[in-house]
């Protein structure tokens, strides 16, 4: 008889798109991202993407979190499959709460080989949150982010006001009905609310399965 599987590999979750996207995503993130620091992984889901691409970005570090406590399960079940000396614990972070870069703040303070904070990676997260979750993404990169530090987003997005591809508009119509504070964002509303936070547009890269990788830099004063 086999023995059980641990249970934090029991908790993992698998998401289909992860294994589709993180490939293309890396090499975005490899060109763009600074060359050291430490990468913030807000809203990690299944944590599939943080056991692949911080081995793949090394010497950057790679810290992933999420606010649902079932998601931070499933990312510490990956990372007892797929450890990396370059990969940190998840934690509990929810952007839609002002405290959120304190704690960040706090856990760099409580570890003093942790790197500085260089970059903040959110993939698809703005489209099945309510308009505050990009808000208080952006301010808090604000907080906590160096100047030309770097917010990567990553998901389906409309431009001008209108959707890319009819997928995405079926998408938008199906994450309304599921709650109407959803739905796949305009870029220009995001570029707009990202410049009031201090951060430019830097770069907008057309990916798989009509979803963007979306660049802003932290702008000097």
């Amino acid at each position: 008889m086999s023995n059980p599987m641990p249970q934090s590999l029991d908790q993992r979750r698998y998401a289909p798109a992860t294994e589709r996207n993180r490939t293309a995503i890396g090499a975005v993130l490899a060109a763009h991202l600074p060359t050291s620091g430490t990468v913030l992984e807000i809203a990690s889901g299944t944590g599939q993407h943080a056991t692949f691409l911080a081995p793949q970005l090394a010497p950057r570090h790679w810290l992933p979190s999420d606010p649902d406590p079932t998601a931070r399960e499933s990312i510490r079940g990956w990372l007892a499959t797929a450890p990396s000396e370059t990969l940190y614990e998840p934690l509990a972070l929810d952007v839609t709460q002002p405290r959120w870069p304190t704690q960040v703040s706090t856990w760099q303070k409580s570890l003093s080989t942790v790197p500085p904070l260089a970059a903040i990676v959110n993939i698809n997260m703005i489209h099945i949150s309510p308009w505050a979750a990009c808000n208080g993404l952006f301010a808090g990169a604000a907080s906590l982010l160096p100047t030309d530090g770097i917010v990567y987003l990553y998901g389906p997005f409309k431009q001008q006001g209108q959707h890319t591809a009819p997928s995405n508009e079926a998408f938008d119509r199906s994450l309304r009905s599921q709650n109407p504070a959803w739905g796949v964002r305009d870029l220009g509303a995001v570029t707009e609310l990202a410049r009031k936070h201090g951060f430019e547009l830097v770069e907008v890269i057309a990916m798989p399965a009509n979803n963007l990788s979306v660049i802003f830099k932290a702008a000097k004063s």
